[in-house]
Formats: C-alpha cells, structure tokens, sequence
C-alpha cells in the first residue's frame, strides 16, 4: 500500500494547529504501519525530524504554497502531476486541500470552516478562494475526517454531505503540556509578567480570536476587582494586530496587558502550567486544542460557548457568550474571587482530559483512512 501526503505544514519551530494534527498523528501512524510506503510531500526544504520511520519517502516540488495563486498551481499542478505518475492507494492532505484532476482517492481533514461563516477573517482573496475551493474539495474526497462533532455537522449541512462519510478525529495534546512546581511557575511570573499572577490567551491575533472583547473585559475586570493580575497574550500577530493594538492603547491598564507573541513550545508549555486560567473567547473554532493543553496543565479555563468548545470541555469550564464583553468580565470576576470554583474546574479537567490523547487521534485517523480502501 503507498500513501501520499500532504506534508507542507510541517515546520520545524512553526507547528500551529494544523501542524500539530500532521506532526503528531503521522508519527504515530508511518511507526504502527511499517508495511505501508509513505510518500511526503514538501513545498519546501524539510526537517529530517519529520521523516519519522524508514517507510517514508520524502520529496520537495515546488513552488512554495503560502498564497492562493500558488496553493492552485502547487495542488492542481504538481502534485496532481506526481499523484497521476505515482497511482498511490490514497492521498492524504491533513490541512484539507485536494488535488483536482488526481486520478486517486483522497481523504481531506477539514479542520473547520471558519471562512464559510466569516469570510471577512481572512484576507479578501484568500477568503474567495477557500470559499471556492473546499465545498468541491468536499464533494471530491473518497471521506473527510474533522475534528469535532461540531464541525462534522458543519460540514455536512452546509456543504451538503451525506454524515457516513466524514469521520470525527478529535485533537490530542503534546506530551510536554503538565503541572509544574510553585517555585517553577513563579521563575515563569517573574519573566512575563513581573511575578504576578495572569490570565492567559493563547492562540492568533486573528479576529475570530476575539482579542479585542478579551482586553476590554479585562479592564472591566480590574475596575472591579483592584487585583494586580496581568493579562499574557500568546501567539503569533496577523494584520488584526493594529486592532487588538488600539484597543490596549485605550485601556486605562495598558501596562497590565503584555503581549508575548509567539513562544517556543517548551516556553509555552510553562506559560499555560503557570497561568491563574486560561481565557479562551473566541467565536469560532473548530476544535480549540489550548483548552485540552489547560486540562492537562492544572489550568482553569474560561471559555466560549459556540461552536466546538462545549463540546470540547464538557463541564470542565466557565462558558461565557464571546459577543458580550460583561460576560467574560464577570465570569474572570467569579473566578478571582472563588477558590472552590477553581479547584472544582481543575478536578473536572482532570477527567475531561483523559478523552483526548494523540495515540487516539492517530487510530482514529488510519480507521478513517482504512475506509477508503
């Protein structure tokens, strides 16, 4: 059996959801599979961390895939040129770009579709060609896997898709994500924010993030409650940064906000066992992995309750509406001032994390791909 994947988004020191997914299910699945021939396909020069076990064959075409004129040529080009020559069983493309014209079976993981519901969240022309593109990348797929209950039913009711063919492979967390020491989380406070405790985000400056409702609750917060807590972003800044940007320069507690962009992952997995809670607002997601990674760090959580998150957290959150500001506020509020609620939310996590695992997500994913055999 040889199967073809989709491999571009794997980058040493630049693994974001999506790269996650890819990184930690293939090295599962290339290491329990060693009679299958695995070929990666790269856009660009690759990481030999990556190649994870002898049956797998790394190639580079070009060119490199980061714009829409080039996701065209770079999927409906070279590799459907390579898929036609090579006659894999199956294509596998883990961020959920299929290659029209492949004379092969094709399996997307479409994470969510965020763009379908908020087209304005991405760049104009990016936006277009996501919203063309991926209901026929739907239509095309031999079965689709995704990573929420949530986004299956998404997908099938606005992409017209029969159910049996999507298959849900929830997220898992990274083995690094764990409780740490006082004395450890105090080194971390003393390095991002003065030694006082935060609430945290992590994740995009992206809109759907909902930074700019964050901070505002946090200044309500403060006005409330007079504490010293922090507010530590983490994550890389897109072009909604200028936003995000002039609604802390308002802040009449500008100076409590700290904007760390994005951390190495051994950083951040200090940063989340450190953190007072997680406020995790956004109003859209498809899966949510930061909320798995506070469950598994001791961490309480805040959170949102559209879309996936619900789902995701079970009972083991505070959920607020992202759309109102005093929602999130006050529920930063309740928690401050209530330390039976804090260790209520972390005892719940404690159990709702043993639902995700990345050996889980891996056999999820080869069911799904054994299907389309």
């Amino acid at each position: 059996m040889q199967i073809v994947v989709n491999t571009r988004l794997l980058l040493t020191n630049k693994l974001d959801g999506i790269g996650w997914f890819t990184n930690q299910t293939l090295k599962r699945i290339t290491k329990n599979n060693p009679n299958v021939h695995f070929v990666f396909l790269f856009d660009r020069d690759y990481d030999d961390e990556f190649i994870f076990s002898d049956n797998i064959t790394p190639l580079v075409i070009g060119p490199q895939a980061r714009h829409p004129f080039l996701y065209y040529m770079w999927f409906n080009y070279s590799v459907k040129n390579l898929l036609n020559k090579l006659k894999p069983d199956l294509f596998l493309s883990p961020d959920g770009f299929l290659s029209l014209g492949a004379k092969c079976k094709q399996l997307p993981v479409i994470h969510d579709i965020n763009f379908f519901h908020n087209p304005k969240d991405l760049k104009p022309l990016t936006s277009k060609y996501y919203n063309h593109y991926f209901p026929k990348y739907a239509n095309l797929a031999t079965r689709i896997a995704t990573v929420s209950e949530y986004s299956k039913t998404d997908i099938c009711k606005n992409y017209q898709i029969d159910e049996t063919k999507i298959d849900v492979v929830y997220n898992g967390i990274n083995e690094g994500f764990k409780t740490i020491s006082e004395s450890e989380k105090q080194t971390v406070r003393h390095k991002f924010t003065n030694g006082k405790s935060y609430f945290l985000f992590v994740g995009s400056q992206s809109p759907r993030k909902n930074l700019n409702r964050l901070v505002s609750a946090f200044d309500e917060f403060k006005k409330q409650t007079q504490s010293d807590f922090k507010l530590l972003l983490v994550g890389s800044v897109y072009t909604s940064e200028g936003d995000v940007i002039k609604t802390i320069e308002k802040s009449e507690y500008k100076t409590d906000i700290i904007f760390a962009g994005r951390q190495p992952q051994e950083i951040l997995e200090t940063v989340m066992a450190s953190a007072f809670a997680l406020t995790f607002v956004p109003y859209f997601e498809g899966f949510g992995i930061p909320l798995i990674e506070a469950m598994e760090c001791s961490t309480p959580i805040i959170c949102s309750n559209t879309t996936s998150m619900p789902e995701i957290v079970g009972d083991a959150a505070l959920l607020i509406n992202p759309f109102e500001t005093s929602d999130i506020s006050k529920a930063m509020i309740r928690l401050f001032n209530d330390s039976f609620l804090q260790n209520q939310l972390i005892e719940k996590g404690n159990l709702r994390k043993t639902h995700f695992s990345w050996d889980k997500s891996a056999n999820l994913l080869w069911q799904s791909i054994e299907k389309t055999q």
